[in-house]
């Protein structure tokens, strides 16, 4: 029942309970009678000359609404009002602190692209120049020795000339350029320098390799063992793990050209420098093989580990018979 329904049965309640009596023996005057019911509804709040209508007031539904309405205003109103909140000084050096974050996080990335992209562009094309500029240094009649004569072979099939045991020259002075390593495996013009030393300031970081000071030279009995990196300072050694057995390495020097065929790969902690020995991991044997050593670090960007790559000798030319023919084009300038 609605409000207005409510009204208009206590307003009838009312006027049965006043209208007249049987008891009463002279009627009052019509215009009497009409009056209390009348004073009764005034002041029930209800007009007796405008008795209710059903639906002359708004619905309930729309009245909540005009209201939510108005409410909403109101707290609009009340926060356009209100002054700007402040920040507090805690709050201010946090955003403050983030923004350092996010600027710094942004510098290491423009870092790592400068490190390990723009950085070993750069590096390797400084490499090919040195590399190429040591090799025409060679190229002027210096030979240790009297230069070999190959021994003739009778055989059917294509076998390296024999020009004897190799030559070995002395160890240079640490940070020197005394050789220059080709890997086509690497790369069909790759070509790196060899210094003395494995430091990575002085040697290491200017791209090319570098030879570990106690192990043996080029061609010499026991181990050559020389390290580069892998990732960033010129990557040369990036593709090591994709040398497959008997893939070439060469090695230049002043004398004349070494070969040696990859033979396979080991994985050690940074701590495990046997490999390095004249026999690798057999400490204090007697060398009796000519052996190069390939080391860089592994996984890459991680350098949790060593990777090692083993290679056997297996032959040696003397300058003046010329360089092997699969790296031909590219000894030298101008290749």
């Amino acid at each position: 029942m609605s409000r207005r329904e409510a009204r208009k049965a206590e307003a009838d309640a009312l006027k049965s309970s006043t209208g007249p009596t049987p008891s009463s023996s002279t009627p009052e005057p019509e215009q009497t009678q009409q009056s209390e019911p009348t004073q009764q509804f005034e002041q029930l709040g209800i007009l007796a000359s405008e008795p209710p209508v059903e639906g002359d007031e708004p619905d309930e539904a729309a009245g909540a609404a005009a209201s939510g309405r108005a409410a909403k205003k109101a707290r609009a109103a009340s926060a356009a009002e209100q002054p700007p909140v402040r920040r507090s000084m805690a709050t201010k050096v946090v955003g403050v602190f983030g923004e350092l974050l996010i600027t710094a996080g942004v510098f290491v990335l423009l870092f790592l692209g400068w490190q390990l992209w723009w950085n070993s562009i750069v590096l390797t094309n400084e490499q090919t120049s040195d590399a190429s500029s040591l090799a025409d240094d060679w190229n002027l009649p210096v030979v240790t020795g009297t230069t070999p004569t190959p021994t003739p072979t009778t055989t059917d099939t294509a076998a390296p000339a024999n020009y004897g045991d190799p030559a070995v020259m002395g160890a240079p002075s640490t940070g020197t350029d005394f050789a220059i390593i080709y890997v086509p495996r690497f790369g069909a013009d790759f070509k790196r320098t060899i210094a003395e030393g494995v430091d990575p300031h002085t040697v290491l970081n200017k791209g090319g390799a570098g030879h570990y000071e106690d192990t043996q030279m080029p061609g010499e009995v026991g181990n050559f063992a020389i390290a580069a990196h892998r990732d960033g300072w010129g990557s040369a050694f990036i593709k090591i793990n994709e040398l497959q057995i008997g893939d070439p390495i060469y090695v230049e020097t002043q004398d004349g050209w070494y070969t040696y065929r990859y033979r396979d790969t080991e994985y050690v902690t940074p701590y495990g420098v046997g490999v390095i020995d004249p026999v690798p991991q057999v400490e204090g044997a007697t060398a009796v093989d000519r052996l190069i050593t390939l080391t860089s670090c592994n996984p890459l960007y991680i350098a949790s580990e060593r990777i090692i790559a083993y290679g056997a000798f297996e032959s040696w030319q003397p300058r003046s018979a010329g360089p092997p023919a699969e790296i031909a084009s590219v000894v030298g300038s101008g290749n």
